[in-house]
């Protein structure tokens, strides 16, 4: 996943406006977009609706579950849509059940076969696609669904969940580079639909994470009479199954959502008996979800305002603290020979809570292996990759741009999610004697004004998009630092994420940091993001190496076991070797909330958990 950053915080407007019962089309106007939402609602007013306020740290994209790969995107998403599994709130270790599947699925066929069946009675939310009819969410729809990541036009950036693994799919997979037109109504053996509330899915060879994956945002249902009433604007126009659905929209700063009024009856239940859930449990036994009627959703990029909103009381909660601003809301205690955060004792006093979580996300730097000066394969372009990779001072990071909410990461997997190996360490260490000297010896020489040179004596100026924020000028001044101490000059290129984002997949970025969450606990979901055939979507850097490939390949077949481990852990190394990423930190974040907000907890890899939070009275 992937996965945010400049602005002005906006005060909430206490001004009290009816709800209105009626649906309007989504308007794009002078760069923002509003819709109300379609199904009546009982009279109430802003101010009578139970809100929960939250923030997301970069602007939203389409919301299309088949096209959103950014973390705020699919936030939302997974709100409006339904997969078929959830995940258990509380469990812990990780535990999948039945969201609109009647039970677990059946597999069969020594892993290569799942039967799902459906609730009936599951209903989309209205919308005027559905020309005045309920619309009850059908097999059909799933089966759908997943055909919509083969489609060339919408370029998924989720194809890798079911490319070559569906039984039959070349025959979608056609149109991908070829004239032939796509054709969303070809059937396949992989994806058969028995009856109105059955699929089966039939995998060419067992899929251990197929499972995490019918969990995953991006395998949720959409209706084709939406999609084919808005066309390319389906992105504009959200409508599921979930427990919420869209209200206002303007884009890049205020999204509403509200409670789904068409939303099947869904009681809490959850398998957790940790003494740290009771409390939580017991608040939501026998409860109806969601238990809060409306979402004020703002986009903060800035640092500051985030903090600054949260203490302000805007905000209900704040994950991941910014680190540099950690000391407006932490004391770090040295505790031997480690910092502990601790809230500071006036927001203690004030009912504020703290919690440290480790999320399941993995922040690097990649470097496009098409691009002419930094990309390739050969000797010279692998020094020079690795070169920038020994400039890098993790330590150095961590203390200072991190205040030490940070792990150093030694592979592209983090701690606790499947396959990762707490024994492995990296081969790369900070070194600037070993990098100029990688340097050196394939003819990058230094010019007369200290900069080194390319080997055919042009001048080496490397080009790093970052943000257009105070954070991504800091990281801008880390990297300017790391890489002048090896000799190298760069430029930088600020921007919206969402518009970083469209250029790596057109290849037009040279190098840029990145973050990856998980969107399933499994190694596979970091590693496809160096997976050749993902180039172009999820895999920005463009690495292609047919050994990397084959071990990737081989690990989906696999269930846990030391042999997987071992091949991930080969993985690695070829990260490392051929150094497409330069791999940073895994960050410990520190997260808080208001004295009001109820049933907080954080889950690994759900994006949020909106549905079980409740507010009191303030």
């Amino acid at each position: 996943m992937l996965c945010r950053f400049s602005y002005l915080l906006q005060h909430r407007c206490a001004q009290i406006l009816p709800l209105l019962a009626v649906f309007i089309s989504l308007i794009d106007l002078a760069g923002m977009s509003v819709a109300m939402a379609s199904a009546p609602l009982p009279p109430a007013t802003a101010s009578s609706l139970k809100t929960l306020r939250v923030l997301l740290t970069n602007p939203e994209a389409a919301l299309d579950p088949a096209a959103a790969s950014d973390l705020q995107s699919v936030s939302i998403n997974e709100n409006i849509f339904d997969t078929m599994l959830e995940y258990d709130y509380l469990a812990r270790p990780l535990r999948l059940r039945p969201n609109t599947l009647a039970a677990m699925p059946d597999i069969s066929d020594d892993g290569k076969s799942y039967l799902l069946r459906l609730q009936p009675g599951i209903f989309f939310a209205d919308d005027p696609a559905f020309k005045g009819q309920k619309r009850e969410l059908i097999a059909q729809d799933y089966a759908y669904s997943i055909k919509r990541l083969y489609d060339p036009a919408i370029k998924s950036p989720w194809l890798f969940l079911f490319e070559h693994k569906l039984l039959g799919d070349d025959k979608l997979l056609r149109g991908k580079n070829t004239p032939v037109k796509f054709n969303i109504d070809t059937e396949i053996e992989g994806l058969q639909v028995l009856d109105r509330y059955t699929l089966r899915i039939r995998l060419v060879a067992p899929d251990h994470q197929l499972l995490f994956q019918l969990a995953t945002p991006a395998t949720a249902a959409v209706a084709r009479e939406v999609v084919d009433t808005y066309g390319n604007q389906v992105g504009n126009h959200p409508v599921g199954t979930g427990p919420f659905r869209m209200g206002v929209w303007q884009r890049s700063y205020r999204i509403e959502l509200l409670a789904n009024p068409t939303y099947r009856k869904v009681i809490f239940s959850s398998t957790s008996t940790a003494p740290e859930d009771v409390q939580i449990a017991a608040a939501l036994r026998g409860q109806r979800l969601p238990r809060v009627d409306r979402i004020e959703i703002k986009i903060v990029e800035e640092h500051q305002s985030r903090v600054l909103g949260f203490l302000n009381k805007e905000f209900d909660y704040l994950e991941q603290v910014p680190p540099p601003l950690s000391d407006m809301v932490l004391n770090q205690l040295q505790q031997k020979t480690e910092l502990k955060p601790e809230l500071k004792p006036e927001l203690s006093q004030r009912g504020i809570q703290l919690s440290l979580f480790t999320p399941l996300q993995t922040y690097y730097m990649w470097m496009n292996m098409d691009d002419p000066v930094i990309g390739g394969y050969t000797q010279e372009k692998i020094a020079l990759r690795r070169a920038i990779a020994l400039s890098y001072n993790s330590k150095e990071d961590i203390a200072v741009s991190e205040k030490g909410l940070a792990l150093p990461a030694q592979s592209p997997l983090p701690p606790n999610v499947l396959g990762y190996d707490a024994q492995y360490h990296s081969p790369v260490r900070h070194d600037i004697r070993l990098a100029n000297v990688l340097l050196d010896k394939f003819s990058y020489q230094r010019g007369a004004d200290g900069y080194r040179r390319l080997p055919d004596g042009q001048p080496l100026l490397l080009t790093m998009h970052n943000l257009t924020s105070t954070t991504g000028r800091l990281r801008d001044e880390n990297w300017r630092r790391n890489l002048e101490s090896i000799g190298i000059r760069i430029n930088f290129v600020s921007d919206k994420h969402t518009e970083i984002i469209k250029a790596a997949r057109l290849g037009k970025v040279q190098m840029t940091e990145a973050n990856w969450i998980a969107d399933f606990p499994d190694g596979s979901n970091f590693y496809q993001l160096l997976y050749g055939p993902n180039r172009g979507r999820a895999n920005y850097a463009r690495f292609n190496l047919p050994a990397f490939n084959q071990l990737y390949e081989r690990s989906l077949s696999m269930p846990e076991s030391p042999e997987k481990q071992k091949i991930y852990r080969d993985m690695a190394q070829l990260v490392h070797g051929y150094a497409p990423w330069v791999i940073r930190i895994h960050p410990l974040s520190a997260d808080i909330w208001q004295p009001w907000l109820k049933n907080y907890k954080r889950h690994p890899v759900s994006f949020t958990n909106w549905r079980y939070l409740d507010v009191e009275a303030h």
